[in-house]
């Protein structure tokens, strides 16, 4: 079977492309996220396909769904597949199926969002969505502090992570927050994370956040610090790269040592 990841535009319909068409009209069958907003993609290019759902709770049903097609075509709700949705569960399933896989370069609210932030783009960490404990946002963000760190945001979300990053980077820390992005009301506000929660008092639509790079080491003090150890070794770190790691995310190279080497608990 040939599987083709189809990115799909994140606003301005005139941002797809002509393979992406031409691969959609050639698919026996589209497989996406949601087949009413699908529906309405397909049907402004004239193009007449069978649908099927495979969202997060369709999708490990993959192989049984997409059985007997030969040629599928798959998008998500907006964007390139595999970046904070369903599309990379499908993607290490047709690896591991060994169906032939075909991944269309397209629109996606990342790159666009982090060059026209202004920030430094030279080197650059995409986080997606944050944790929801604070704990482990400050551990994620102290491993990539030292570069841009480029993050998606729900509306309902934004003021909470923003004060959460004032809190962790300081109020005077720069950033980028791009909204609706391609769309009719597309904005990109920059300034300080301050300023950021001053000027998103009620948040409507899709918001992605630049931060740019941070100087000195986010700290984690105290039990913070314990919650840290937590997360690292729960990514498989240990020894000498547990122990960099803690020092990256602000722990005193003594008490690093000190965490790296304590022994487990039953």
């Amino acid at each position: 079977m040939r599987l083709s990841l189809v990115p799909t535009p994140i606003g301005n319909l005139e941002d797809i492309t002509l393979r992406a068409l031409r691969v959609l009209k050639e698919a026996e069958v589209v497989a996406c996220e949601d087949t009413r907003r699908t529906g309405i993609l397909l049907k402004h290019f004239g193009i007449s396909k069978p649908m099927l759902r495979l969202d997060q709770h369709t999708v490990g049903q993959a192989r049984r769904l997409l059985e007997g097609y030969e040629r599928v075509a798959y998008v998500t709700d907006a964007g390139t597949p595999g970046i904070s949705d369903p599309g990379a569960e499908l993607v290490a399933l047709a690896l591991k199926e060994g169906w032939q896989l075909e991944v269309l370069p397209g629109p996606t609210a990342l790159i666009p969002a982090l060059v026209a932030s202004g920030l430094p783009t030279a080197r650059f960490a995409f986080e997606g969505f944050l944790p929801q404990k604070r704990s482990e946002r400050r551990a994620r963000l102290a491993q990539v502090a030292g570069r841009t760190v480029v993050l998606y945001e729900a509306p309902h979300r934004l003021r909470e992570t923003l004060q959460d990053l004032l809190e962790i980077y300081g109020p005077e820390h720069p950033v980028a927050v791009a909204r609706e992005l391609s769309k009719l009301h597309e904005e990109v506000w920059r300034g300080r994370l301050a300023d950021a929660l001053e000027h998103f008092k009620e948040p409507r639509g899709e918001f992605v956040l630049v931060l740019g790079p941070k100087a000195e080491p986010i700290e984690a003090p105290g039990q913070e610090a314990e919650a840290v150890l937590e997360h690292l070794k729960a990514q498989g770190l240990k020894g000498k790269a547990l122990v960099k790691a803690l020092t990256e995310a602000g722990v005193p190279r003594n008490r690093a040592y000190e965490l790296a080497h304590k022994p487990d608990t039953p």
